[in-house]
């Protein structure tokens, strides 16, 4: 979701000769089937979530436990894929866990209890985790090797993908078992990863070169957003220096410190935001089959429209971007997705849902991607997987919250800490909004 001119990574963005390079194209092709794929994958297996509990015979408490597999897993993986992007490249490691996702996905429709479904989760939660940090880190180093803000529209890859993911889910849920649909999403994973994987190893991404915000400005564009965190050589004079140490190191390690800082921010952002997408993806067909008596190929769709307009929104994100800015964009972003969420939550008829999951949908769209996207400018691959724990571990362990707030009270009622942590989304993007703000020279 960054702007042309609003947000920028190492450099100022613009057309460059990387935009018509075949290498850089192929590569960037590559890069985008693996973000759908991530997505194809995981909304076949959420759209199957409800033969799973009856062939598992969980309850909804349990099955909420069960699903913290996932969440186990991904975080879990999370935390040392950053490290391992550095060590082994993103490539390979995007590769190895496309590999691990597709081969796991297949494994929850042959459990027949709670327990088992949550071991074999961890695995799944695993690859996906590790896939989601690699791809991401790469996608970081070709926006700013391409010096054009095509973040979103790998994000809109991953809609796109889930939003076919469901779609073919529902269509099949009435005429394929659970094992025979999540078995044929094995072999397409592993097949797209064959041929993406050639690609993206072919194809070395660029690696971006990290400068501290200390060193000598560069010339800016006058149309920059003065809300650029990744531009504020003044920011360095705010911190104090201790006797004897150099100026230069005062600076730089006052820099890092306020990078880490604003991290931590868009991580926060990220998590209240992907909560959401993650509680939909979990919860919102079975909310729709058994509080509002949906057929089964109705309630498998909710998740496609909430994914369709997804990706609506993110296509169209950087035109929103420029006509906003960042900060009016995530503020309008996450009062959108706490209205729809809670239309889509307390609606009394399954129509009037799906309207509130596809409204839902338009206002998360941009807020994530612009959250790592930002994680990765300032901090570079260690940013991107802070970023994206914090952010994943929002959606991956939403779900299961929902389903013990659903024990306690109604899953109608679960959903609607969706809308809420929209708008915590929301407050916090306004609230730092002079945080991002290099300080008076």
């Amino acid at each position: 979701m960054p702007t042309l001119n609003k947000i920028r990574t190492a450099t100022p963005w613009g057309r460059s000769n990387a935009t018509v390079d075949p290498a850089i194209r192929r590569l960037r092709a590559a890069l985008t089937l693996f973000f759908a794929l991530d997505g194809f994958v995981f909304a076949g297996w959420v759209v199957r979530i409800p033969a799973i509990k009856q062939q598992t015979g969980a309850s909804t408490g349990d099955l909420g436990l069960a699903l913290l597999g996932v969440s186990a897993g991904a975080v879990a993986t999370m935390m040392v894929t950053g490290r391992l992007c550095q060590r082994f490249g993103h490539q390979p490691m995007t590769v190895a866990a496309a590999v691990v996702m597709s081969l796991s996905v297949a494994l929850p429709a042959h459990t027949h209890s709670a327990l088992a479904l949550g071991l074999v989760l961890l695995v799944f939660g695993a690859g996906y985790g590790g896939l989601n940090v690699a791809m991401n880190s790469a996608a970081v180093d070709l926006v700013a090797a391409l010096r054009r803000p095509v973040m979103p529209t790998f994000h809109a890859a991953f809609s796109l993908g889930g939003m076919l993911g469901a779609g073919l889910g529902g269509l099949v849920a009435g005429r394929l078992s659970a094992t025979t649909h999540l078995t044929a999403l094995t072999a397409c994973g592993l097949a797209l990863t064959a041929f993406a994987g050639r690609a993206l190893l072919a194809h070395p991404v660029p690696r971006r070169q990290h400068e501290r915000p200390a060193t000598a400005p560069r010339s800016r564009s006058p149309r920059a957003d003065a809300t650029d965190p990744a531009h504020r050589p003044s920011s360095a004079r705010a911190e104090p220096v201790e006797r004897g140490e150099p100026v230069g190191q005062a600076a730089g390690r006052g820099a890092a410190r306020r990078a880490r800082r604003l991290v931590a921010v868009f991580g926060l952002i990220a998590l209240c935001t992907a909560y959401g997408e993650g509680a939909l993806a979990d919860w919102g067909a079975l909310h729709l089959e058994q509080d509002l008596d949906a057929h089964p190929g109705v309630a498998a769709a909710g998740y496609s429209v909430f994914a369709a307009t997804m990706t609506i929104g993110r296509l169209s994100g950087t035109a929103l971007l420029e006509r906003l800015g960042q900060t009016r964009a995530l503020v309008a972003g996450g009062a959108t997705a706490a209205t729809g969420m809670l239309v889509g939550s307390l609606a009394p008829t399954v129509w009037m849902a799906l309207l509130g999951f596809a409204v839902t949908g338009l206002g998360l769209a941009n807020i994530f991607p612009i959250a790592i996207e930002r994680a990765g400018a300032l901090n570079g691959p260690s940013g991107v997987a802070t970023a994206s724990t914090f952010g994943y571990g929002g959606m991956l362990c939403g779900p299961p919250a929902i389903g013990f707030v659903a024990d306690w009270f109604s899953l109608p009622t679960a959903l609607t800490t969706v809308a809420l942590l929209a708008a915590i989304a929301a407050v916090v993007a306004y609230a730092s909004r002079n945080a991002l703000r290099p300080p008076a020279g």
